[in-house]
């Protein structure tokens, strides 16, 4: 299934909202969209739906956060941008993370390569002008 969005920043919550009732038990989660594209911001929008009280941001020196949601469930956030190849992938943890069961979302999956799970949530952002963006999301 692939849904298409249009939204702008006070829409992010709805969105958001919308794009985790259709992705329905789906775990892994990747993000695909130039720098500024709204990746960040969106996975922080998916976070406050989900009840998050940790502060959320971008991963991109720890590679790995780690988030709980209201019910106790936890999120891991991971940004791949700074990694050089599947094996960097490798031992930052990530395989681990896609494999817990557990909620992921990451960013730059690109950088994965191969080492992707077969089944994914992908969505990709790009940005239409300052305070406009679109998500397209492809639920497998």
């Amino acid at each position: 299934m692939q849904q298409t969005f249009q939204f702008n920043l006070n829409d992010l919550k709805a969105v958001a909202r919308d794009c985790l009732a259709a992705a329905g038990e789906h775990k892994v989660w990747l993000f695909y969209g130039e720098m500024g594209a709204g990746k960040t911001t969106f996975i922080h929008a998916l976070c406050d739906v989900l009840g998050v009280q940790d502060a959320v941001g971008s991963p991109t020196f720890s590679i790995i956060n780690e988030y709980r949601s209201d019910s106790g469930e936890t999120i891991y956030h991971l940004d791949l941008y700074r990694l050089a190849s599947e094996e960097d992938v490798m031992r930052a943890g990530a395989e681990e993370v896609w494999y817990s069961g557990c909620l992921s979302f990451t960013e730059w999956p690109e950088k994965a390569g191969s080492l992707l799970p077969s089944v994914a949530v992908k969505l990709s952002l790009r940005v239409i002008h300052d305070q406009l963006r679109e998500l397209q999301i492809f639920i497998p």
